[in-house]
């Protein structure tokens, strides 16, 4: 069973599983340690893999697939999460006279684990996995404010990751969701990742695609599973996770519905025909 606690803003989680698949959407920065096994992350454009030991800093508003697996001896995953709230960073800007940053526009994942400091710091924390109730209010806002500080003594490109405060301007919807929709997040979160509010958001998906996202967006998973069943090269246990479903039961209902077949039929139909 997965051990897991979130004490205000900081999060330990410690998987059971030898491999384990996710999707994830952050309206706010992470910073966080591997205690033990690995996490790989991928997004449309790149990928990152924290082995144990590894330091992230993590920019908000990403997409991205993660992938844990236990370590070479047989470890489970495990890390430290920190995340840097919109509020808590707007409060320092103000208290320390931090000015308004131009956009960021480098890496969304920073790998900070030769930071000696970074690393005392999370080294800080480990007390606390055992006894969570210790970690009160005033003690998590400390350890946030020493997490910040140390990043800006750092390098000056964390003045301007941490406190570019623009929100995503309004964009493209047809493209966007074309390049998105395999991940398996919240309208709510789609709206704000494409510029507009939940319901300007439907009103102009409907005028683009002539349906609903929540239809649209199931059809078109279906479509993309569809493909990749028919080339044989994955299982239908991978391919539900792979095209945003959040469930494999689900996921071959749908898709025997759509399809008049089950994926496991459609899977063994080529790897037959491949042989």
């Amino acid at each position: 069973m997965d051990n897991v606690f979130l004490q205000h803003n900081i999060l330990y989680a410690r998987g059971h599983q030898k491999l384990q698949r996710s999707e994830h959407y952050f309206p706010d920065h992470a910073l966080g340690i591997m205690l033990s096994g690995e996490s790989h992350y991928f997004t449309n454009e790149s990928s990152f893999v924290m082995k144990e030991g590894t330091i992230c800093l993590m920019r908000r508003n990403e997409l991205f697939k993660k992938l844990k697996k236990a370590g070479p001896h047989g470890e489970p995953p495990s890390l430290i999460s920190l995340f840097l709230e919109q509020k808590t960073l707007r409060h320092y800007a103000s208290e320390n006279g931090i000015s308004k940053q131009r956009a960021y526009k480098g890496s969304a994942m920073v790998d900070l684990t030769a930071n000696g400091f970074l690393r005392g710091f999370f080294d800080s924390l480990l007390p606390y996995i055992d006894q969570p109730t210790k970690l009160n209010a005033n003690l998590a806002a400390l350890k946030t404010g020493e997490a910040i500080e140390l990043l800006l003594q750092t390098d000056d490109i964390y003045r301007q990751f941490l406190f570019d405060f623009q929100e995503p301007h309004k964009i493209d919807l047809e493209t966007y969701m074309n390049h998105n929709f395999k991940y398996n997040i919240s309208l709510p979160s789609f709206a704000k990742l494409a510029g507009r509010s939940l319901s300007t958001f439907k009103r102009d998906f409907r005028k683009i695609f002539e349906t609903t996202p929540e239809k649209w967006l199931q059809h078109k998973r279906l479509q993309h599973a569809h493909y990749l069943l028919a080339q044989g090269e994955m299982r239908p246990s991978d391919v539900y996770l792979e095209v945003g479903f959040e469930n494999l039961s689900h996921f071959s209902f749908a898709f025997k519905k759509a399809f008049g077949i089950t994926p496991t039929e459609l899977a063994e139909q080529h790897r037959v025909t491949k042989c």
